[in-house]
């Protein structure tokens, strides 16, 4: 294989969208550096990566909730990468986190606060030189505070802000920021829940658009995986208040 010159930092290695995402950009070419927070975990799936696909795959240990280790984690990655994909993410209980304070807290700092102090941080370091791709992976759910999942929801949608105005800030800087909403995917996360297929998306199907959105010309900022979402949530949106109250959603 040629390599491209080019790596990809994959934060959330071990989840079944990171790896299927990093093999994608492993059979492209790309240098891999793997994050997560088991770090036995993550050599496994570098160790697969590179035997599978003979691309030059480095691990990292990262736990999102640890914040002021996120400087010294970035130091550790070398070279700075030219596109990051963040699939960090924990849907949670619902019922539990209305009733549990720190638990709550957790489920919001792993889906918002966490991804977004780092990808700040990544994006300084494209910005000072001119160039990168960050790509952060929200929810639908943050399109509208529903009464099952508003916990995730509220994390979510702080995400999709953080990078919209992020886009926006760097917009002239030669650093694309990219949101990407996968919808329902058949993962680990979503194990024993009835999914709706025409909603559903593989991991691999997830990975995918990642790279052609990124990689492949695509000027698209906001990227839902299946395209029936778009509509699908422009009418969720419009729902009067008064009567989406009342919807059991």
């Amino acid at each position: 294989m040629t390599g491209t010159g080019k790596a990809l930092l994959m934060i959330g290695a071990t989840s079944d969208i990171g790896r299927a995402t990093a093999i994608v950009y492993a059979e492209a070419g790309w240098a891999i550096h793997l994050a997560g927070r088991a770090r036995a975990a993550v050599q496994r799936e570098a160790d697969d990566i590179a035997a599978r696909t003979g691309a030059v795959v480095t691990v990292h240990e990262l736990d999102i909730l640890e914040t002021a280790r996120f400087e010294a984690f970035l130091g550790a990655v070398s070279p700075l990468p030219d596109t990051v994909v963040c699939v960090v993410g924990e849907l949670g209980e619902q019922s539990r986190a209305e009733q549990e304070l720190e638990y709550a807290a957790m489920v919001m700092r792993t889906n918002f606060e966490g991804p977004a102090l780092l990808l700040g941080l990544l994006a300084e370091r494209f910005a000072a030189r001119g160039s990168g791709t960050i790509v952060g992976t929200s929810s639908v759910a943050g399109e509208r505070g529903r009464a099952s999942n508003y916990v995730y929801g509220a994390a979510k949608a702080g995400l999709t802000a953080f990078l919209s105005g992020l886009r926006n800030r760097l917009s002239r800087s030669g650093v694309r920021v990219l949101t990407v909403k996968p919808g329902f995917v058949r993962t680990r996360m979503t194990d024993g829940m009835k999914l709706p297929p025409l909603l559903t998306a593989e991991p691999q199907e997830v990975a995918q658009k990642i790279f052609a959105a990124a990689e492949g010309g695509s000027r698209s900022d906001v990227v839902y995986v299946r395209g029936v979402w778009r509509p699908l949530m422009t009418i969720i949106r419009s729902i009067p208040e008064s009567i989406f109250k009342r919807l059991r959603l």
